[in-house]
C-alpha cells in the first residue's frame, strides 16, 4: 500500500475520520493503522538508536468506538517488527507518555489512540517517547517511514504483554497526593471528609473516582458519566463546552459537593467547578495553579497562550510572578517554557485557556490529572485551615463581557489573505482613537481598547488549522464589546472574502 499520508497529520498528532459518518469519508482505517505503527518502530529505532526487535512499544485507547479495531491493526503492525508490546487497553494519554518514564514500564515509545474531544466518528494517534510528545517534524518523519517500510514476517519473535496501565498509573497520583498534604492524622485518607464528584463525559477518565479519589478517602456520590462510551450520549467530553460545564455545575450543587472535576476524552485537560457551583476554568483556572505554583516557585514566568485576559496579567503579577503570554496551541506554550528555562529564565508552569496544563515537576507534560492532583493537595490543605480553594483567586478581576467569533475566509488559498487582513489591521489601529497595538505580542493582532470606546482588548489571529480568523473579545462595562466590534466590522467588511455573519449579529 503506497499513499498519500501527509492528509492524515494534524500538527502533532495523526487525525482522520475512522468511521462512516455523513459527509465523511472514512481516511483512517485499521490498515492505515497497521503501516503507520510500523513507521512509528522504525522512527524509534533510528532515533533513539536501538535495533527493532529489541524495542518496548506500549499501546492503549481512550473510549472511541474505533479503539479496539484500530489498536489491534497498530499491535500487529508493531508485532510484524519483532517488537515487544505493552497492551495497556484503555488508558489517558498522560499515562501513556508515563509508560516510557515509570520504573516497572520503561517503554522506548508508546501511542494513544484518540482524537481528544473530537466527534465519535474520529480518532487519530498520539506518539511519546522518553523525552516527551513527537513534534510535527517528528510526524512528518514517521509518515514518510510509513510509506516507505515493509510489514515484515517476525511475529514469532514479538511479545505481547497485557498490562494495567491505568491501575499504576492511579497508584502514582494517590501516593503524590498522600506526600503533597502529608497530612499528620490522616495520612493515607487527607480527602477524608471531602464530597468530590468527578465527570468523565464517558471518556478515559472515569478511573479518577474510583481509584484515586475514593482511595483517598473522599466521597464520589453524584459522580458520572464514568462508563467509557465511545459514542459520548450525555454531552461533548470537553471542559471547554458549555452544556458540559453546565452538566457538571448542576451535579455539583445538587450532590451538594466541595469540589467538581470533569476531565476531556483523554485526559490530558480538565477543569474544576467550586461548591457553590461557580466553574474555574480558562482564565480562573490558570489563576489557580499559577498560585499554587508561585506560592511553590516565587517570581516563576507563567507561560500562557494568547487570549488570556488583563486580569490574569494582573492577577499573576500581584503575586510575583511574571506573565508571559505566547501563542495559541499546547505545544506552543509547552516549548516557550522549556526554551526560557534553557535560557536560564525560570519557568515552571506552561497552560492554555484549553485546560492544557503542564508543569516543569511532571516532565512538562499537559496532564489533567496531574492538575487536578496539585489542586486537591492545596485544597486538603486549606480545608485544614478553614479555607477555600476559591479564596486563592478571589482577587482574579473578571471582565463584564468576553465574547468570542469564528470568521470565515472562503478564499482557497486562506493563509495569505488572512495575515494581509492581520496587517492592514495594524495601520487601522494607529488610525483609531483610543485604541493601541499592545506590544510583546507573539500572536495576531492584540490592541488595548481605551475608557471611552469599549474598555477592553480584542485579539484577531489566524486559525491554527482552519480558514479561520478567530476574534477574542473583552470589555469591563457592559455594552462595550457591542463598541468595540462596532468599529472593527468597518475594517473587517471592506474584504469580500470574509464571513463577517457572526460579528453583523450583535454589531
Amino acid at each position: 500500500m503506497r499513499e498519500i499520508w501527509s492528509e492524515l497529520q494534524n500538527g502533532t498528532d495523526i487525525r482522520g475520520v475512522a468511521i462512516e459518518a455523513p459527509e465523511k469519508t472514512v481516511n483512517l482505517t485499521s490498515e492505515k493503522a497497521k503501516y503507520i505503527a510500523i513507521g512509528f518502530v522504525h522512527w524509534v529505532s533510528q532515533t533513539i538508536g536501538k535495533d527493532i526487535a529489541q524495542l518496548k512499544i506500549a499501546v492503549g485507547m481512550d473510549s472511541r468506538l474505533s479503539g479496539p479495531e484500530i489498536k489491534f491493526a497498530f499491535i500487529e503492525g508493531v508485532k510484524s517488527q519483532g517488537c515487544t508490546i505493552y497492551d495497556c487497553n484503555m488508558a489517558t494519554t498522560p499515562a501513556m507518555f508515563m509508560s516510557t518514564i515509570m520504573e516497572e514500564y520503561q517503554c522506548d515509545g508508546s501511542v494513544m489512540i484518540t482524537a481528544s474531544h473530537l466527534p465519535y466518528f474520529y480518532n487519530g494517534l498520539k506518539f511519546f517517547t522518553k523525552i516527551g510528545g513527537c513534534e510535527k517534524e517528528d510526524i512528518k518523519a514517521i509518515l514518510a517511514l510509513t510509506s516507505k517500510v515493509e510489514v515484515g514476517q517476525d511475529d514469532e519473535k514479538a511479545r505481547v504483554k497485557k498490562v494495567n496501565l491505568i491501575g499504576d498509573y492511579a497508584n502514582l497520583l494517590v501516593h503524590l497526593i498522600r506526600k503533597g498534604v502529608n497530612s499528620k492524622s490522616n495520612y493515607m485518607q487527607p480527602l477524608f471528609g471531602c464530597k468530590i464528584i468527578v465527570d468523565a463525559g464517558n471518556g478515559a477518565g472515569g478511573f479518577f473516582a474510583a481509584q484515586v479519589l475514593e482511595k483517598l478517602g473522599a466521597n464520589t456520590e453524584g459522580s458520572q458519566f464514568l462508563d467509557p462510551d465511545g459514542t459520548f450520549p450525555n454531552h461533548v467530553p470537553n471542559p471547554e463546552n458549555k452544556e458540559a460545564i453546565e452538566s457538571i455545575k448542576e451535579a455539583v450543587l445538587d450532590n451538594k459537593a466541595d469540589l467538581g472535576i470533569i476531565f476531556d476524552t483523554d485526559v490530558d485537560r480538565a477543569a474544576v467547578v467550586s461548591s457553590d457551583g461557580v466553574e474555574i476554568n480558562k482564565n480562573a483556572l490558570i489563576a489557580l495553579i499559577s498560585s499554587i505554583i508561585l506560592e511553590e516557585h516565587p517570581k516563576s514566568t507563567i507561560v500562557t497562550d494568547s487570549v488570556t485576559s488583563i486580569g490574569l496579567a494582573e492577577f499573576i503579577d500581584s503575586l510575583g510572578g511574571i506573565h508571559h503570554r505566547f501563542k495559541r496551541g499546547y505545544k506552543n506554550v509547552i516549548n516557550e517554557s522549556k526554551r526560557l528555562n534553557q535560557e536560564g529564565i525560570a519557568s515552571y508552569l506552561a497552560i492554555e485557556t484549553s485546560g492544557h496544563a503542564a508543569l516543569k515537576e511532571n516532565y512538562f507534560l499537559d496532564d489533567g490529572a496531574y492538575l487536578i492532583a496539585k489542586i486537591l493537595i492545596k485544597m486538603a490543605l486549606l480545608n485544614e485551615a478553614g479555607k477555600s480553594i476559591q479564596s486563592l483567586i478571589a482577587k482574579l478581576k473578571t471582565p463584564v463581557e468576553s465574547l468570542d467569533f469564528r470568521i470565515g475566509i472562503k478564499k482557497t488559498e486562506f493563509k495569505p489573505y488572512g495575515f494581509m487582513i492581520l496587517d492592514e489591521l495594524v495601520t487601522f489601529v494607529t488610525k483609531v482613537e483610543g485604541w493601541s497595538l499592545v506590544p510583546n505580542n507573539y500572536e495576531g493582532v492584540r490592541v488595548n481598547v481605551g475608557e471611552n470606546c469599549g474598555d477592553g482588548w480584542f485579539l484577531l489571529r489566524m486559525s491554527l488549522h482552519e480558514p479561520v480568523l478567530a476574534l477574542n473579545v473583552e470589555s469591563d462595562v457592559a455594552g462595550g464589546i457591542q463598541m468595540i466590534v462596532n468599529k472593527l466590522s468597518k475594517f473587517l467588511e471592506q474584504y469580500k472574502e470574509l464571513n463577517i455573519d457572526s460579528i453583523n449579529k450583535i454589531s
